[in-house]
């Protein structure tokens, strides 16, 4: 386990200064090359939302080692960057995007994925675009666990990446609502939410767009996983990619800030005349990284989302340098309380204990929700769909209920942001020890507390987010599956009709707690009878 380097733990008093110009709300205090202000003091309506979408289409193998990768290390930290910067006063920092039809050649580059979709069966359609501006990197002036962060702006750079849109074909299924996914990179680019939350985000009829947010996608260079340099959009596609631009993933942040306020205009070109209500932003490992710091120190001041999804983080935040996201991993950075938008957090067994998140965890709020899955791992078998053998793992990698419960979460997170509806607030996971962290387990060796289904309430097997015994570090993310045995199966319903008829009332449970979507049933239904019993 990687350790947060210093700055990352510094407590620096905020400075003074912040001032108000008439009209405009309160405002920045502007010096010769950087300002410096509070987080949160900020008022004004301009939004601005960022998010890098780019990969090739490889093999599902290849989908494994980026589904992963942002929990392991900093993706992007090796990856190269423009060398040009300045630190000039930022009278353009809350300036919107400017979006561009990239040139009429080559083709889309799409992110990795072990589940590809069959847009057109869902009524929606695909368009890439390009997005470019002068963004602005950030330093740490206080960085407190409670989320409470004062920032400084540290430098300036021009920048032009690419985002994909997936949007209703017909603009009456459009529900208002614009998905903006930070899209997760390692040895490429993949969009993990977009697969976890498949079917749910089309069959919402919400617009989704993803971002190439980081420069290991737009540059290329050297990724966690994998020997040598990976190659990134302007090396695949040169005469598609090759304006592409990239300034260093400290500039993500404002770059996707900047993406979401133009998003946030009555009807974005990119959108297809779409005239959006609402854009959040997700994020899942090395993305929800990133998005914990945007929360706590961007989001306050530009405003750009109304809705923050956080997927799979760890204990803390990823830093504004940009130079080691590992240190996301350990801390105890809380979301901030005085949000004034819903922040949504989705966590397994694996990001509590291996990830650390377990020293960041924080009451519900009004504002602040958090779902911990019972059951769970950071990365599992959905995610790798059959490419599963090809891990080389010596246990079966888990098999819970991830996918399920992050649609329910979903979908509870957009009627969140629609109509202020609270989602349901689970218990969190009981503790066995808290120094050093321990999940509780029951009887069949299933952790106790957080959201309850029936892969753990009426149970065949034991799902954990733990490291098998002896694995290694990629395979220890993947959690495991323990089948039981015959005789435990009997022993505990008796009969396969009795195992269905206790698995088919918890699951209507869970329906009913809001849990599992009832869109799920028969698949779930389905699955439980392949369970085999003794003749």
């Amino acid at each position: 386990m990687l350790h947060p380097g210093a700055a990352s733990r510094a407590r620096i008093a905020p400075p003074a200064g912040v001032q108000c110009r008439p009209g405009t709300g309160a405002t920045l205090p502007l010096g010769p090359s950087q300002f410096v202000a509070p987080v949160g003091t900020l008022g004004g309506d301009r939004k601005r939302t960022v998010e890098h979408r780019s990969a090739s289409r490889v093999s599902r193998w290849s989908a494994v080692l980026l589904i992963v990768t942002g929990t392991l290390a900093a993706c992007g930290s090796a990856a190269t960057s423009s060398p040009t910067t300045s630190a000039a006063e930022p009278t353009g920092w809350r300036a919107p995007a400017v979006f561009s039809t990239p040139p009429d050649t080559g083709h889309i580059i799409e992110p990795v994925s072990a589940n590809p979709t069959d847009l057109a069966a869902h009524g929606y359609v695909e368009q890439e675009y390009f997005a470019s501006g002068t963004a602005y990197s950030f330093a740490s002036r206080s960085t407190p666990s409670d989320g409470k962060w004062t920032i400084a702006v540290a430098g300036s750079a021009p920048y032009r990446t690419r985002i994909i849109v997936r949007r209703p074909s017909d603009p009456a299924k459009f529900d208002g609502n614009v998905v903006v996914e930070w899209m997760n990179v390692s040895a490429g680019e993949s969009a993990p939410d977009w697969d976890y939350l498949d079917p749910a985000l089309m069959d919402s009829g919400a617009a989704y767009v993803a971002v190439s947010a980081q420069a290991l996608a737009v540059n290329g260079g050297k990724a966690l996983l994998g020997s040598g340099s990976s190659p990134g959009l302007q090396q695949k596609e040169p005469a598609r990619y090759g304006s592409l631009n990239h300034p260093g993933d400290q500039y993500s942040l404002d770059m996707f800030a900047q993406i979401g306020q133009a998003l946030r205009a009555a009807a974005p070109s990119v959108l297809g005349g779409l005239r959006p209500s609402h854009v959040v932003a997700i994020g899942e490992s090395q993305s929800a990284f990133y998005l914990t710091t945007y929360a706590d120190a961007i989001q306050p001041l530009d405003h750009a989302y109304q809705g923050i999804f956080i997927h799979s983080r760890g204990g803390g935040a990823a830093p504004f340098d940009s130079q080691d996201v590992t240190s996301a991993i350990d801390g105890d950075v809380r979301i901030r309380t005085d949000l004034d938008v819903p922040v949504f957090m989705l966590e397994t067994q694996t990001d509590l204990i291996q990830l650390g998140y377990a020293a960041a965890q924080q009451p519900n709020t009004s504002r602040i929700r958090t779902w911990e899955v019972a059951g769970t791992s950071h990365a599992d078998a959905y995610e790798l769909g059959v490419g599963a053998g090809f891990l080389g793992c010596t246990t079966p990698v888990n098999s819970g209920p991830q996918h399920e419960v992050a649609q329910a979460a979903f979908v509870a997170f957009l009627h969140w942001v629609d109509d202020g509806k609270q989602p349901p607030s689970p218990e969190p996971f009981t503790f066995s020890s808290t120094d050093p962290p321990e999940l509780a387990l029951d009887a069949h060796g299933n952790v106790v507390g957080g959201v309850r289904t029936p892969a753990v309430e009426v149970p065949v097997s034991t799902l954990s987010g733990a490291p098998p015994q002896g694995s290694s570090e990629l395979c220890g993310l993947f959690g495991s599956t323990v089948p039981f045995s015959p005789q435990t199966l009997v022993v505990l319903y008796g009969s396969k009709a009795g195992y269905v008829t206790a698995y088919t009332a918890d699951l209507d449970r869970a329906i009913t707690a809001g849990y599992i979507l009832s869109a799920d049933r028969a698949s779930l239904l389905a699955q439980a009878a392949q369970v085999s019993f003794p003749s």
